[in-house]
């Protein structure tokens, strides 16, 4: 049997060490087995006199969102099928690290791609080779051609749509990830400013029991929860993976403030100023949410969003108003709940050096909160519904009012998110559309949020309208991966989402 326990293939190696045998280790995902890696793990059992192979478990396969496309024990198995193959197992670790100190093999074999470990994001690379010689393992790159599983399953097993195929075949011959990474990596610089509403929404996991027996209400058992930092906490963690500091400032209650929960949960690089509604609670979203569908059952929200009193606004506005042209880009992340006051919306139209702004329609403003509440803005981000809601219309076509909306706010781009049908970004002249990347969708809570925030930061730098949707339908795709806002988004996951796109 070629298929080993990590501790047993320890074991086998030592008495084969013993019988004076050479052991080559190769390590890696092997989604999708092809000549590359068959030649490979060939030249690599040249090297000694047993050739054994560990596979990256499912959890640690970072190549996109939908991989890896075979599990874990279907890679081990075909990897066992290889003549050149003497032993395989499954790694317990995220990278081969660990697994060299347990194995101490000979040689430490990395394909053709990995000699310039300059290129390697992560830094992995680099560190199993720094292992590799701490034990004593030469350190052998192969030499043969190269070709990528992700390319191959992108162009041949590819689960999108045939009109998401089409796309990034011709986005591909547009946009090398390489360009989309300097991109990115020039957000760093930005001084950003984000302001709005805070909102803590708290997940009770519960299962229905059925109807009650004395009155027609729904009966739930509940099972645990969670608490997760959203409104503006979020936007804020989102652009601290792509900025260097982030100035936050925002709205928290005097009763029920939760500031040590908010404080702890927010990321390192963020600096929060938090003003005071006297009297209120921090706005708190209670889900009650099916345990296992994680379908939302019942909202029940703990606010109020009546806002300072004139004399404490207006001191807030007086110091935004020295504070704002000391930043690059200003972003209001605008829910409606009373964080944002009519007299800050003239301040930020007359002081943010470029203004980003969405304005969000949820159950506690439908209907009262909108983007007409603004006269200028710079860049806005809004999900179709609010657009339908500041025109009262449904009927006309979203195009039609989107470059009405942009004409009256003197916006350089705009998006309106449509859902499953990815978006559309309009400026002066032009209107193109993105489609959507999500596939693994968890929870779509806080996912127009994600786009917003790094969607902001690239329209501030002045990209092109269609890198603008295509960097924010990929953040969405993360963020629709995962229940509520349970972690932010990471330069480093999205790169390597692009790369899976786009090889």
């Amino acid at each position: 049997m070629k298929i080993k326990e990590l501790a047993q293939l320890s074991d086998e190696i030592k008495a084969l060490k013993l019988a004076g045998k050479k052991i080559v280790h190769c390590h890696g995902v092997f989604d999708l087995l092809h000549i590359g890696h068959i030649r490979y793990l060939r030249q690599a059992g040249t090297f000694g006199d047993v050739l054994v192979v560990t596979v990256t478990p499912d959890q640690f396969v970072d190549k996109g969102p939908h991989r890896p496309a075979f599990d874990e024990k279907l890679r081990a198995e075909g990897i066992a099928s290889l003549g050149c193959v003497d032993f395989v197992a499954i790694n317990k670790w995220a990278t081969a690290e660990e697994t060299l100190r347990v194995l101490k093999p000979d040689f430490y074999v990395k394909g053709a791609e990995f000699k310039d470990m300059a290129s390697d994001m992560t830094g992995k690379i680099g560190r199993e080779v720094e292992v590799a010689r701490t034990i004593g393992a030469q350190i052998v790159f192969a030499d043969d051609i190269i070709f990528s599983s992700s390319n191959l399953i992108n162009r041949y097993m590819s689960s999108f749509p045939k009109e998401t195929q089409e796309y990034l075949e011709i986005f591909r011959e547009r946009y090398q990830p390489d360009k989309i990474f300097t991109i990115m990596d020039s957000m760093a610089s930005i001084k950003v400013l984000v302001i709005g509403d805070t909102i803590l929404d708290e997940y009770q996991y519960c299962s229905a029991l059925g109807i009650s027996s004395k009155d027609p209400t729904l009966a739930l058992q509940y099972h645990s929860k969670d608490l997760f930092a959203g409104g503006v906490l979020a936007v804020a963690n989102h652009l601290a993976g792509f900025v260097d500091i982030v100035q936050l400032t925002t709205l928290l209650g005097e009763s029920e403030r939760h500031e040590e929960f908010i404080r702890i949960q927010l990321e390192d690089n963020v600096n929060p100023f938090f003003f005071t509604h006297k009297g209120a609670p921090t706005t708190l979203k209670k889900r009650f949410v099916d345990g296992y569908s994680f379908n939302k059952m019942l909202e029940v929200y703990v606010m109020d969003d009546s806002g300072l009193p004139e004399d404490e606004d207006a001191q807030i506005c007086n110091w935004l108003a020295d504070q704002l042209p000391n930043y690059d880009l200003v972003i209001a992340a605008d829910f409606g709940h009373g964080a944002i006051s009519d007299r800050m919306v003239k301040t930020l139209e007359a002081h943010a050096p470029f203004l980003a702004v969405n304005t969000q329609a949820n159950a506690g403003n439908r209907g009262f909160h909108t983007i007409n509440r603004y006269q200028r803005a710079d860049f806005v981000c809004l999900a179709l519904h609010e657009l339908n809601l500041a025109y009262r219309s449904k009927a006309v076509n979203e195009r039609v009012l989107v470059e009405k909306a942009a004409k009256r706010l003197g916006c350089q781009k705009f998006v309106v998110t449509l859902g499953r049908r990815g978006c559309l970004v309009y400026q002066p002249g032009s209107i193109v559309t993105v489609p959507a990347f999500a596939q693994d969708v968890v929870d779509r809570v806080g996912a127009g949020d994600t786009f917003f925030s790094i969607a902001s930061l690239a329209a501030y730098i002045g990209v092109d309208s269609e890198i603008i949707g295509f960097l924010g339908n990929v953040v969405g795709a993360e963020a629709v991966r995962v229940i509520g806002n349970q972690k932010s988004i990471q330069k480093l996951a999205i790169k390597k989402h692009i790369t899976s796109l786009l090889k």
